[in-house]
């Protein structure tokens, strides 16, 4: 289907017969295939090849996109000065239209447009949402809960968070080009190709000062090679790599323990976490869970002690990663947080920003070529990284975080060696998980328990319902003092 849109009345007329052809009255019955055969003042009127006489067509969009039909017309075709485009049937709505148009039309139902049309019928990007939509399968929540809140911040809320960020310094509609390079005798791209991959510099002992004055920008000015320092900075390429392989590294722990974990939490909860369970149903999976700790007794110590493992190995993950990145950012990490947080209460004529140093957004970079007698041409160029406004936020926000975490990883490793070695915390911590069960009752099960049958049972308490949890109790209880039968 094709509709065409006359260019000097902003008139549109189209057959929506199944033909891409369209007559009009008072000329020559000429078919208008693509470009008008007709001097100025076209008709207002046209007929269809039924032989039905209808009013001109207007457009919703007002026949948009005509200029550049006017532009194809006039430029060939022998002077012909006007022009009809064909355009596609969806994105023009006729106004009035005799009944036999508007009877053919109504079969032919036009889409509507939807949010993300309009950006991308020009050509742009998709919307912020859209860039990140991939991490958001990772925000679901599991049926079923196999570890703690400080393992989740490790697995879950570190890894969104740096996949995002990856995500965000690859987004060009954000940030614009990366790099932009000027400089006198080099084409602008050549320059930017060149000094995003063999990296800029700045001069570190010409950070502060007055700039304008002193300075172009901190750490930007004139040095002579050999005397003053030089520092490069090459990190902003591999910048998104790096967010996204500690994102990977992140998960590990977590694959770790999913893997030899097999399920069993799950299975064992045998949905006794829904909020509705048949009473029979409900006491019949309970007996399997008396009678699954009853046989298996003393022998779940080494599943316990591999999520202890998954726990160290989040400590060793996030505090080893601080140091990566300190290496990866020539040693300014470790105190960049602290830095920054400092530099704001600094005088204003006495402070050296340490974002600037480690994230300048304005650096030099010096290109080499042959003149024309094979002399060896130096140009030293001004370049502005857009990039690093977003990195310097991206590694303040990671230092904090990743400080936070280490501590929080800390104390969680201190609060399992006390469970591992006092059976008097186990008792506590199970007391507190069966809050409605009687104290005799968990006193009685958890002297039966090891580390390894506490940490099962510890486990179902945070997915069963508490009510279910209590009358569990019980009757573990019972089973354990040969009350039961067995």
């Amino acid at each position: 289907m094709k509709v065409f849109k006359v260019i000097d009345a902003r008139r549109c007329f189209a057959d929506i017969s199944g033909r891409s052809i369209v007559t009009l009255a008072g000329r020559d019955s000429a078919p208008v295939l693509g470009r008008s055969p007709w001097p100025l003042g076209l008709p207002h009127d046209a007929t269809n090849i039924g032989g039905n006489r209808v009013s001109a067509v207007s457009l919703i969009r007002d026949c948009g996109g005509a200029e550049g039909a006017r532009g194809e017309g006039e430029g060939r075709g022998g002077g012909v000065p006007h022009a009809v485009a064909a355009a596609p049937l969806g994105a023009l709505v006729p106004r009035r239209a005799h009944s036999a148009l508007d009877a053919r039309a109504k079969r032919t139902p036009v889409p509507k447009p939807t949010a993300t049309d309009a950006p991308r019928a020009r050509g742009q990007t998709p919307a912020m949402f859209d860039v990140f939509g991939s991490v958001k399968g990772l925000l679901k929540l599991d049926s079923v809960c196999i570890d703690n809140n400080v393992f989740r911040l490790h697995y879950k809320a570190t890894v969104i968070i740096l996949i995002a960020f990856s995500l965000l310094v690859t987004s060009r509609q954000y940030i614009g080009d990366p790099i932009d390079c000027i400089v006198d005798e080099i084409p602008y791209a050549v320059m930017d190709t060149y000094c995003w991959i063999y990296s800029t510099f700045t001069i570190p002992n010409r950070l502060v000062g007055r700039v304008g004055k002193d300075m172009v920008q901190p750490g930007v000015a004139s040095h002579v090679d050999g005397q003053d320092e030089v520092k490069y900075h090459k990190y902003y390429q591999w910048v998104c790599f790096v967010l996204f392989f500690q994102a990977i590294l992140f998960y590990v722990p977590r694959y770790l323990w999913k893997t030899w974990e097999g399920g069993r939490v799950k299975m064992l909860v045998l949905d006794l976490n829904c909020p509705v369970v048949g009473e029979e149903c409900k006491k019949d999976r309970k007996k399997l869970l008396v009678d699954y700790f009853h046989t298996n007794l003393h022998t779940q110590n080494f599943y316990a002690f591999r999520f202890f493992i998954c726990e160290v190995l989040n400590f060793i993950n996030v505090v080893g990663q601080i140091y990566f990145m300190d290496f990866f950012l020539d040693g300014e990490f470790s105190t960049y947080g602290r830095d920054v947080v400092r530099f704001t209460e600094m005088e204003p004529e006495e402070r050296e920003d340490p974002m600037a140093r480690v994230f300048p957004k304005v650096t030099k970079c010096t290109f080499h070529k042959y003149g024309p007698s094979g002399t060896v041409q130096k140009f030293d160029g001004l370049c502005v990284l857009p990039l690093n406004i977003v990195n310097e936020k991206i590694y303040v926000f990671l230092w904090f975080w990743f400080v936070i975490l280490s501590i929080l990883s800390a104390i969680s490793l201190i609060y399992r060696a006390a469970v591992v070695a006092g059976p008097r915390v186990r008792l506590y911590l199970l007391r507190a998980r069966s809050r409605l069960a009687p104290q005799d009752q968990v006193e009685a099960v958890a002297r039966k328990l090891q580390i390894g049958d506490w940490f099962v049972l510890y486990q179902l308490g945070k997915n069963i319902d508490p009510l279910i949890y209590k009358e569990l109790m019980a009757e573990l209880a019972e089973k354990f003092e040969g009350k039961g039968t067995v």
